[in-house]
């Protein structure tokens, strides 16, 4: 298994050593334009290996694509992150022509990899991706709703006063601070829905603390967070590299799923050696249909400002 990681900045740098970690992959290359930074990233993450026990040969690179040559999965973290006080929506004119020229290399040099894409706006970027490469749906996927999940669940945890790993919990829609939709009504403890934990206005709070999660931590930081996005892609990478076929909410193509159509929005999909292998329906409420039409709305405003 070949894993190419485009970008070696704090979430390109993140994803690669978490995927060697975990040590499925028996290469990570790790591509950035800066003359010898992928080189000096990946050097140091395998000066780590012996340390934390992987065997994951990891290959820094500066802008040459045919050492991608081969790659099973290719992850796209390039373009420029987030400042205090932007959305990601913002980001589009310039990551835009990013990663419309990443994917058509990566493409070139691995025609049958399946791409998870991370720059922002995420959604939109997805989109690109799909009507510039035409690769089939099931090869694209966007990161955002495995992150957004990751924060939901521990905002849970924190109202919960419990261990992490009692709690499950899913976000779904538009990977932005006004469109992500937080489903508190399937969240769980051990299988108990957490309404019987926590009234509706703390319910509220916490998924109002979610779909700001990256703002706050972009106040905090100075620049888009970094860890918990390559942890997001790492474990999306493993599912589909040991075929585990794990559900994540995950940005995908819709053909009529939800009602909606020619847009790439956050839906919960099972994940295995085929890369999108079902789009799971959930059955909404009236209120969560109507957020749902309301974030695609917003994503289709955004793919408007695209030039394909």
């Amino acid at each position: 298994m070949k894993v190419t990681v485009v970008g070696a900045g704090a979430v390109g740098a993140s994803c690669a050593e978490y995927i060697a970690i975990k040590n499925f992959a028996s290469e990570v290359v790790l591509l950035d334009i800066k003359e010898g930074f992928a080189e000096g990233k990946a050097m140091d993450l395998m000066q780590t290996a012996s340390l934390n026990g992987f065997d994951t040969k990891i290959t820094g690179v500066t802008n040459d694509y045919s050492k991608t040559a081969g790659s099973d999965v290719v992850v796209i973290t390039s373009g420029i992150p987030r400042k205090p006080g932007m959305t990601r929506e913002e980001l589009i004119g310039i990551n835009a022509g990013i990663v419309k020229s990443v994917s058509a290399s990566l493409i070139q040099h691995s025609p049958d990899a399946i791409i998870i894409v991370v720059s922002n706006p995420m959604d939109t970027m997805a989109y690109l991706v799909h009507k510039t490469t035409g690769l089939p749906r099931t090869r694209i996927i966007g990161m955002g709703g495995a992150l957004d999940s990751a924060r939901f669940k521990y905002r849970l945890a924190e109202a919960l006063e419990c261990p992490i790993s009692d709690v499950d919990g899913m976000v779904i829609g538009q990977h932005s601070d006004k469109g992500m939709i937080p489903l508190t009504r399937f969240a769980t403890r051990n299988s108990i829905p957490v309404t019987r934990f926590l009234s509706q206005e703390r319910l509220n709070q916490v998924a109002e603390d979610t779909k700001v999660g990256g703002a706050t931590l972009t106040k905090l930081l100075g620049t888009s967070a970094w860890y918990a996005p390559g942890a997001a892609v790492s474990g999306m990478v493993q599912a589909i590299a040991c075929d585990q076929k794990k559900m994540f909410p995950c940005s995908t193509y819709l053909q009529g799923e939800y009602g909606l159509n020619d847009l790439c929005i956050g839906v919960p999909v099972i994940l295995g050696k085929n890369g999108i292998e079902k789009i799971v329906e959930l059955e909404l409420t009236e209120t969560e249909k109507e957020k749902m039409k309301t974030s695609a709305e917003a994503i289709k405003k955004t793919n408007g400002l695209l030039t394909i």
